[in-house]
C-alpha cells in the first residue's frame, strides 16, 4: 500500500513540476510613454498634457481585447531642459510606468519650462532602456514624443533608437509642435513612418475649448459624494488621500470642466488605488482587518473592530458603485450634447484628439476595440 501512495505522490509532484513551466496567461496592458519637449517655448504644450490627460483616460477606459478590459500604464519623461544635467543629454525620467492616475497628474504640474538642447534618438532610447516594457505580445507599447525643434539634434541617431524600440515591438509616435510641413523638414515625420507609428502636428499655444453641459454640476457634486467613500489605511495612505484632493484642486485651477473630465476616469475602471484605500483593496484581496493599524485608519474608524470595520467598508463599496454608476449615465448624455455642439475639425490639432486617433488606429493591429 505503501508503494502505491510512493508512486501517486511521484506523479504528482511531476505534474506539478510540468505544469509550473507553463506560462501564466497575464492581463493585457497599454503602455505609453510620454516624452514631452519642456524647453522655453513648449508651456502650451504641458498645459494641453495637464487638460486633457483624462480625455485620453477616460477613452481607453473603453478599450477592449480579448472579452477583457486591458490595464493602463503611463511612464513620463521630459527633455530638451536647461535645469536637466547635460550629462544625463538634458533627459529627465519623471515617472516610471504606473497605473496610479492621481501620481500622473501629480507629476504633470510639477513640470516648468526652460530653455535647452532637444535630443530625440536620445530621449527615446532612454525611455527603452530604462522602463519596464515587458514581453508580453498582447501588450500595447507606444511612445509619443512631442517637441519642435528638429528630430536629428543630439549624439544618437534617431533611426538607431527607433530600430532598438522596434525590437521590443515598441510604437514610435511623432508629436510636433507647429507647422505640418516645418516638422517634415526637421525630420518628424520620418521618424513616425521608421518607427511603425503616426506623424502628428498640434498647435500647442491653442487655448482649450471646453463645452459646457446641463449635466456638469451633477458630476461635480457626484464627485464631491465620491471623495467620502475613500478610507485611506496604510503607512503612505493618508498622504495618497491628500494627493487625491490636490488632484482635483489641479484640476479646478485649469477648468471646471476638467473636474467634470476626471471625475468621469474616478468612475471607471482604470481609477484604482487599492494600494491606500480598503475600499478597492477588498475588492481585490481578501483583507483581514483585524491586522491593519488603527492609527493609520481614519480617526472615526480607530475604535471599530474588525468586523465592524469590514461591515462599513462593504457600506462605502457599495455607495460608490452607485455614484459611479450614475457619474457614468451623465457622462453619456454629456458626451451626446458634446457630439451636438462641437464643430467636426474643433479639436483636430490638440494634444488628446492626435494621440487618441494614433491609439486606436495601432490598436486594431492587436485586436483591441472600443
Amino acid at each position: 500500500m505503501k508503494n502505491y501512495v510512493f508512486i501517486a505522490l511521484f506523479f504528482i509532484s511531476l505534474i506539478g513540476y510540468a505544469n509550473s513551466d507553463k506560462p501564466v496567461s497575464k492581463k493585457q496592458t497599454i503602455k505609453v510613454a510620454l516624452l514631452l519637449d519642456t524647453s522655453n517655448s513648449m508651456d502650451g504644450l504641458i498645459n494641453q498634457a495637464k487638460a486633457q490627460l483624462w480625455d485620453i483616460v477616460n477613452e481607453l477606459s473603453h478599450a477592449k481585447c480579448d472579452d477583457s478590459h486591458p490595464n493602463l500604464q503611463i511612464a513620463l519623461y521630459e527633455y530638451g531642459n536647461d535645469r536637466l544635467s547635460s550629462r544625463e543629454g538634458y533627459i529627465r525620467q519623471v515617472l516610471q510606468f504606473t497605473s496610479d492616475l492621481d501620481e500622473i497628474s501629480e507629476r504633470l504640474f510639477s513640470l516648468t519650462t526652460n530653455g535647452g538642447s532637444e535630443f530625440c534618438g536620445q530621449v527615446i532610447q532612454t525611455s527603452i532602456n530604462e522602463l519596464e516594457w515587458g514581453n508580453n505580445s498582447k501588450d500595447l507599447k507606444m511612445i509619443f514624443i512631442a517637441g519642435n525643434e528638429p528630430f536629428t539634434q543630439g549624439k544618437i541617431n534617431y533611426k538607431d533608437a527607433i530600430t532598438n524600440a522596434k525590437e521590443k515591438d515598441i510604437t514610435i509616435n511623432t508629436i510636433f509642435c507647429g507647422n505640418y510641413n516645418d516638422g517634415i523638414s526637421g525630420r518628424w515625420q520620418d521618424g513616425a513612418y521608421f518607427g511603425n507609428g503616426d506623424y502628428m502636428t498640434i498647435d500647442h499655444n491653442k487655448n482649450i475649448v471646453h463645452i459646457v453641459t446641463p449635466y456638469d454640476n451633477e458630476i461635480i457634486i457626484l464627485n464631491k459624494k465620491l471623495n467620502k467613500t475613500y478610507v485611506h489605511y496604510g503607512t503612505a495612505g493618508y498622504a495618497n488621500y491628500e494627493k487625491q484632493a490636490a488632484q482635483d484642486s489641479n484640476a479646478e485651477e485649469l477648468d471646471e470642466v476638467v473636474v467634470v473630465k476626471r471625475a468621469v476616469s474616478k468612475s471607471s475602471k482604470l481609477y484604482n488605488n487599492a494600494s491606500w484605500d480598503l475600499v478597492d483593496a477588498s475588492k481585490d484581496k481578501k483583507m483581514d482587518y483585524s491586522k491593519l493599524k488603527k492609527e493609520q485608519l481614519p480617526k472615526h474608524l480607530q475604535n471599530k473592530s474588525a468586523s465592524e470595520l469590514k461591515i462599513y467598508v462593504d457600506k462605502q463599496r457599495k455607495e460608490r458603485e452607485k455614484i459611479q454608476q450614475k457619474i457614468q449615465e451623465l457622462d453619456n448624455k454629456r458626451k451626446q450634447f458634446i457630439v451636438k455642439k462641437q464643430k467636426a475639425d474643433v479639436k483636430n490639432n490638440e494634444l488628446e484628439s492626435v494621440m487618441i486617433k494614433a491609439i486606436k488606429k495601432q490598436a486594431k493591429k492587436k485586436n483591441y476595440s472600443w
